[in-house]
């Protein structure tokens, strides 16, 4: 017959350490995915419009006047059933400039554009980006998983070098 073990005070620890380790990896693992969450969230709302173009005005914006955090012109069509417009708005960033002409799709029922093509693409995606990259330090730092941060992180700094690189 084997003795049963007597609980000792090393088991204790043992088992408190462990069950310390899951809840910062189940705590930390969580954050992660709400940060991945919040940056899909924060692109879908114009990558929907970008990506999903089908049936929606497309055509070309003139750009003629910029003021505050909004850039304004004259829209000129290009897909069917699209109407040309004396002014439409597009978001002002460092991808939009006074002069210059861009391709676009309008919001359904407004008169907001979105960049479309290749660089609206990815200019809608910057804020899984900026998401990608804070998940990495996260990872890396709260569940401690070194593989899988530098693939978060490099596939954030991957996107958005890609939207640098679009936008010049």
């Amino acid at each position: 017959m084997i003795p049963a073990m007597p609980a000792t005070a090393s088991t204790a620890r043992q088992a408190s350490g462990s069950a310390l380790r899951f809840g910062r990896v189940t705590a930390t693992g969580a954050l992660a995915a709400l940060i991945l969450f919040a940056g899909v969230w924060g692109s879908w709302g114009t990558a929907q419009h970008v990506m999903l173009s089908q049936g929606r005005e497309r055509g070309t914006v003139r750009v003629t006047r910029c003021v505050r955090e909004v850039c304004a012109g004259p829209f000129t069509p290009a897909s069917a059933g699209a109407r040309p417009r004396a002014r439409v708005e597009i978001e002002k960033s460092v991808a939009v400039r006074a002069g210059a002409t861009y391709d676009v799709v309008l919001k359904p029922g407004t008169a907001e554009a979105v960049r479309s093509g290749a660089a609206g693409v990815l200019l809608a995606w910057v804020p899984l980006g900026g998401a990608l990259l804070l998940a990495s330090v996260v990872v890396a730092g709260g569940m401690r998983l070194r593989r899988p941060a530098w693939v978060l992180g490099l596939a954030g700094a991957a996107l958005l070098t890609a939207v640098f690189v679009a936008v010049q």
